[in-house]
């Protein structure tokens, strides 16, 4: 008893939880995160929010564990049955020293060679240069007509125009009907963006589908579509799937956003933002105009001012002041000289008197009778002169006022919009309203041609 007591004494003993840790321990550390393929069974989801099933084929299964912040990432719902591909570390649960796999990401089986087909698509194109920055188009700061190629059907353009017509109703848009998922898929984006580059009616296009599994998006990952977009005149933005979702179609693409409404977002201005611009333009403009307006009025005051001063009538009334001063100096000068010719006749009807010879007196009187007529007649005809000249002052006046010549017929034509005089038919279009100041009234007329 004695020598076996000291045998089990001299021994290295393991307990059970220190063999189960170091069967762990070199478990863990002689797998790396490996892939195993199989189907799921025995599924249960706690409110815990992990999932723990066991994974099977033919011959064996293995239990798995999946914790829930892993399993949040997942783009599908696993349920029993279902065939996966799983990417996990090799472990053991040490409570019940059972071997498990603990899953670190999980996708339906056929996923995996659609995973591997696209790393090796995108490292074929990368090394060709698709990818590189500085053969990617450049964006229209404002497009003038939008192209989007999606399903017509589908959520992506529901929430494209929603977004659309929320932030840039105005922005004209056109789509191009395409499968976004199935065998033909690829083949009919492929051709639709070939037809967009052949019409040219657009000048950005817009490459767009809702989120989905790595198989739902397969059309997407297609050689000959990322060769197109490689190719298109066009810019083309993509706009697939959700946030994580990446496709071959987003790394070839000039601009890739994470979601249908950001690529409708990232291509369409804040109407808002222009709103509020215009508003302050207007309001700029409205007060350029006042300033422009008083500086006319300012000079139309000006020109009033000079036109007065200078207007015939001014010049009618000065020159009616003249004759009326004449006037009175002719006969200021005829009664001066009435009564000088009186009062020398009465000196010598005096001496006449005093000398009383009958022939000198009748002498006399024929010379005065002479001088009187002449005097009659030369103050007559100093009178018609005057007159004559006077009228003649006043036909020329008449000739010369506006307002003869368009008592003749003539019009004096104006711009309605600043009543500027119209000179040539250079200074005016077809189209445009004019006035026409008559010899009584005014016309207001629109040009319908000119010469």
């Amino acid at each position: 008893m004695n020598t076996t007591h000291t045998e089990f004494t001299q021994k290295d003993i393991y307990s059970v939880s220190r063999l189960v840790r170091e069967s762990r321990s070199i478990l863990e550390g002689s797998f790396p995160l490996i892939w195993v393929s199989g189907e799921i069974s025995n599924l249960a989801q706690p409110a815990s929010g992990h999932i723990y099933f066991s994974l099977k084929d033919e011959i064996a299964q293995v239990r798995c564990a999946m914790f829930r912040m892993k399993r949040q990432r997942l783009r599908f719902r696993p349920e029993n049955g279902q065939q996966v591909m799983l990417r996990a570390k090799v472990s053991l649960y040490e409570a019940r020293g059972e071997f498990q796999l603990i899953a670190e990401h999980m996708e339906p089986a056929g996923e995996g060679a659609l995973r591997l087909a696209f790393e090796q698509l995108k490292q074929k194109l990368a090394a060709e240069g698709l990818f590189d920055a500085d053969r990617k188009k450049p964006l229209p700061a404002i497009p003038q007509q939008l192209g989007i190629i999606t399903s017509p059907s589908g959520a992506a353009i529901r929430d494209l125009l929603t977004v659309l017509g929320r932030r840039f109703p105005a922005l004209p848009v056109i789509i191009y009907p395409v499968q976004v998922q199935g065998e033909s898929a690829a083949q009919q984006i492929t051709h639709m963006l070939q037809i967009a580059n052949q019409r040219n009616e657009c000048d950005l296009l817009i490459l767009s589908r809702g989120g989905g599994s790595l198989e739902d998006l397969q059309a997407f990952n297609d050689e000959g579509l990322a060769r197109q977009i490689h190719d298109s005149q066009i810019p083309v933005i993509t706009g697939i799937g959700h946030e994580v979702d990446f496709t071959i179609a987003d790394f070839v693409a000039d601009q890739r956003a994470p979601t249908p409404s950001a690529a409708a977002e990232l291509v369409s201005p804040d109407q808002t933002v222009w709103l509020k611009q215009l508003q302050q333009l207007q309001q700029r403009l409205t007060i350029r105009q006042s300033q422009h307006l008083h500086r006319l009025r300012e000079k139309l005051g000006t020109l009033k001012s000079r036109l007065l001063r200078q207007h015939p009538n001014q010049r009618l009334q000065q020159r009616t002041q003249r004759f009326d001063e004449l006037t009175q100096r002719l006969k200021q000068a005829q009664h001066v000289y009435l009564l000088t010719r009186q009062h020398k006749l009465e000196k010598l009807t005096s001496r006449l008197n005093r000398l009383s010879p009958q022939q000198r007196v009748e002498n006399q009187q024929q010379t005065f009778r002479q001088y009187n007529e002449r005097l009659q007649r030369a103050i007559q005809q100093r009178l018609k002169d005057e007159q004559t000249k006077l009228s003649q002052l006043a036909r020329d006046l008449h000739n010369l006022s506006p307002l003869n010549t368009l008592g003749r017929g003539y019009a004096i034509v104006s711009q309605d919009k600043d009543g500027s005089i119209i000179r040539t038919s250079n200074e005016v279009e077809t189209g445009d309203t004019v006035n026409a100041r008559l010899f009584q009234g005014r016309l207001v007329c629109r040009v319908v041609g000119k010469e």
